[in-house]
């Protein structure tokens, strides 16, 4: 078949095509140059190093940074509504103290709070979704988040975390909750923070990851972008134990799950690995450490925040000062510029926004 030929006019109108495509490209390229986004980092500390959790005890956030060789721009932990003993509870107030020790230490405070009691086990029928929702505890919340507003300063305020599970007493299906009254309990109480002015609580949606699909739908449980400033994920590699799917790279855990929020659920927002933590079981975790320092600002750049959970729980191993190799790959890996150290006690704005370059 004879080759075309093409006139001059559509010769000078295809380079001009190419030129402009070139230009673009180029543009791209040295836009990409900037390299990854910076993000906030930091840990959930428990009671092994100094015998109490972080924030109470500041000595443990010190003695963690000098492990991993840098100051944490995050510092995570948890309260639930009460504290019970039979059917005795006392109730908790705005955590001000361990908050303030955060800030002055040049950290944002992470604070899961969740709207269950001490008691173990799900089943705790005082504390339903369907009470949040009918106002039995409008009192007690109203004087939390006045609390919270007097003391003035931005902190992320992470709610009934994984709700997605069937672990907590908070998610629908377990303790008498009822499909669609997560969202509704979730918007019950963000408005009374809302109606008493205590705007510097920054809301993380967090859910769990969910390897099988087995857990509750996402998109059923995301009380959407008004409500919702971060979006975050738990996840774990639990390795060889039973019960577990095994040895999973980090891929393997968070993909998924980071795809079906930032592609479908809440795109426009920033995203923070919430809990993360790896066992030596089945595996290599210095390696596991590594690549996951090193992929997270390449490969997800919707992560603005990673928090490592350093708690010993059930065994598994998460703590990292407990492993010369795993102390050693999470230093290096956090020695990397883009996780930025404790410079932020002083952030003002709220909801707070991700590091900037």
């Amino acid at each position: 078949m004879p080759t075309p030929r093409m006139s001059p006019r559509r010769i000078v109108v295809t380079g001009l095509i190419c030129l402009i495509a070139w230009c673009a490209s180029a543009t791209s390229a040295v836009g990409s140059s900037k390299g990854p986004a910076p993000l906030y980092w930091g840990a959930e500390i428990g009671a092994q190093i100094t015998g109490e959790k972080a924030p109470w005890d500041m000595r443990a956030v010190r003695r963690f940074a000098k492990v991993a060789g840098k100051g944490l721009s995050l510092v995570s932990f948890t309260a639930p509504f009460a504290e019970c003993s039979g059917s005795s509870c006392v109730f908790g107030k705005f955590p001000t103290t361990p908050l303030e020790n955060v800030r002055r230490y040049g950290a944002i405070p992470v604070f899961g709070w969740n709207s269950g009691s001490n008691a173990p086990g799900v089943r705790q029928p005082e504390f339903g979704l369907a009470d949040l929702i009918g106002g039995r505890y409008d009192a007690y919340i109203r004087e939390f988040a006045i609390e919270a507003r007097e003391w003035g300063h931005p902190f992320f305020l992470r709610f009934d975390w994984e709700m997605n599970g069937f672990w907590f007493p908070w998610a629908e299906g377990v303790n008498g909750n009822k499909p669609g009254e997560f969202v509704l309990a979730w918007r019950h109480v963000h408005d009374i923070f809302s109606s008493v002015g205590a705007t510097n609580a920054t809301w993380v949606w967090s859910p769990n990851i969910d390897l099988q699909g087995a857990l509750t739908p996402l998109r059923s449980l995301y009380p959407g972008d008004r409500y919702v400033d971060w979006t975050g994920i738990d996840g774990f590699n639990w390795g060889k134990r039973r019960g577990s799917p095994g040895w999973r790279t980090f891929d393997q855990v968070f993909q998924g799950t980071y795809r079906r929020i930032v592609r479908g659920i809440a795109p426009g927002k920033p995203l923070m690995i919430s809990e993360v933590a790896s066992t030596a079981r089945g595996g290599n975790k210095a390696a596991w450490i590594k690549d996951m320092l090193a992929k997270i600002p390449r490969r997800y750049p919707k992560v603005r925040g990673v928090v490592w959970y350093d708690l010993n729980d059930r065994g598994s191993g998460w703590p990292i000062e407990t492993s010369p190799r795993a102390s050693s790959a999470f230093r290096n890996g956090i020695g990397a510029a883009v996780y930025r150290p404790n410079l932020y006690g002083d952030v003002a704005t709220s909801p707070i926004r991700p590091p900037s370059r």
